[in-house]
């Protein structure tokens, strides 16, 4: 089956947030009626768990089914089965294992601290910000006006829908937040994308490979970070956290199959649109939530929800800038390819490096065919982002003649 490749993108990146906001639903039971006396022994047993429950339903999909793979006909169509980590992809899984691993115990530090961060964790969001500021350093894609703008309407949105009056706000929750949560979670984005975006065996890297990975490189680093810190205060939670996975092994598998499927959906969406965008499309989690939260108050799980007008006026303020943003994201992307031809004589690599560095340009592909280059542009805005870069392939003196081409529709498979 094949879809719009813009469509794929925002189908993969709801999907992750629905099935996000039911992984926060199963966490919230754990955590109250389960595994409610040690937070750090859940964080524990989450990684040691979920690297077994990982692997299990990776070998499922890795079953062959008619010359294809079971996981390649219903979740990528990139994979093929298990595999070792290449020496490539290395780096990167160490990265994105570190991010996790902070990411978790930022969050089941939180949690230590005090029962129901809620007050706090939705400033969480702001990681939106985090991501727009690193993708202008590290990668060759500043962000424009339109991206900005639309992030910061998603980012507020979200504060206002998933902010509450209950929990305590205080300096060393915040400095959690900012310094440590939101930090790791860029780390983790950034390099699970370009773990998606390499090449392995000339074929697009897999989802579910990466996502496996990550678990195993996590679990490694979060046993390592709770063990020092057990030595230092003298604690057991690490032990708790063993004795969690035996005792409560079934709703921690549970938690940590269904964040398996989350989790290769945002991979996969990773790989079509920038961390910022998919990371402020999946911060609709915060109004997929709202339904299981209303399960959950009903259940008596979590205290009931607020009645009060003035609250229920900022969700819904809350929500419709969420919305607003998304649809702001999906209204202004503009892609086009460039036919480029050049100078008879002129180095090749020194005009391929030129045109990599134009702003708004993703690849440059040297061809034998009719056309010496093909430029492949993405930009968020038509008419300025147009005229900055044919400005700017004119500026180069090798170029003979080019042609722009936009794209109106890309078709990729589901």
């Amino acid at each position: 089956m094949r879809i719009r490749r813009k469509y794929l993108f925002y189908a993969l990146a709801f999907t992750s947030a629905i099935i996000a906001a039911a992984v926060s639903a199963i966490d919230a039971k754990i955590i109250n009626d389960v595994i409610t006396d040690d937070p750090w022994a859940f964080g524990v047993s989450c990684f040691v768990v979920g690297t077994f429950v990982t692997l299990i339903i990776v070998l499922i999909f890795s079953i062959p089914l008619k010359g294809k793979s079971l996981g390649s006909k219903i979740i990528d169509p990139s994979f093929r089965r298990l595999r070792l980590v290449r020496k490539e992809e290395l780096k990167y899984h160490t990265l994105a294992g570190i991010g996790n691993a902070f990411l978790t115990i930022g969050y089941f530090f939180l949690l230590s601290m005090f029962g129901d961060p809620s007050a706090v964790l939705p400033f969480s969001q702001i990681v939106i910000l985090y991501l727009i500021l690193m993708e202008s350093i590290v990668e060759k894609n500043i962000p424009t006006l339109s991206e900005i703008q639309s992030s910061l309407i998603v980012t507020f949105g979200a504060i206002l829908v998933s902010i509450s009056l209950t929990g305590t706000l205080t300096l060393e929750s915040m400095a959690i937040v900012f310094l440590v949560i939101n930090p790791a979670w860029v780390l983790f984005s950034i390099y699970q994308r370009k773990l998606k975006l390499l090449k392995i065996d000339k074929r697009p890297n897999d989802a579910l490979n990466i996502r496996f990975w990550n678990v195993v490189f996590a679990c490694i680093f979060v046993v390592i970070m709770v063990n020092i810190y057990d030595l230092f205060i003298g604690s057991s939670h690490f032990l708790a956290g063993i004795t969690a996975s035996i005792t409560h092994f079934g709703w921690v598998a549970l938690t940590m199959a269904v964040t398996f499927f989350s989790y290769v959906f945002y991979i996969r969406a990773l790989g079509i649109g920038k961390a910022s965008v998919t990371q402020a499309v999946r911060a609709s989690t915060v109004l997929f939530a709202i339904p299981f939260s209303l399960l959950l108050a009903y259940l008596n799980i979590i205290p009931p929800f607020s009645t009060d007008p003035v609250m229920l006026l900022i969700k819904v303020i809350g929500t419709t800038l969420v919305i607003l943003g998304i649809v702001s994201f999906a209204l202004n992307l503009v892609k086009a390819y460039v036919f480029i031809n050049v100078k008879t004589g002129v180095p090749i690599e020194e005009t391929m490096k030129k045109l990599w560095n134009i702003r708004g340009v993703t690849r440059v592909t040297a061809t034998a065919g009719p056309y010496d280059f093909i430029v492949k542009i993405r930009t968020r805005t038509l008419v300025k982002g147009y005229e900055q870069i044919i400005r700017k392939i004119e500026e180069i003196e090798a170029i003979e003649e080019y042609k722009w081409e936009s794209v109106l529709k890309e078709w990729e498979d589901i």
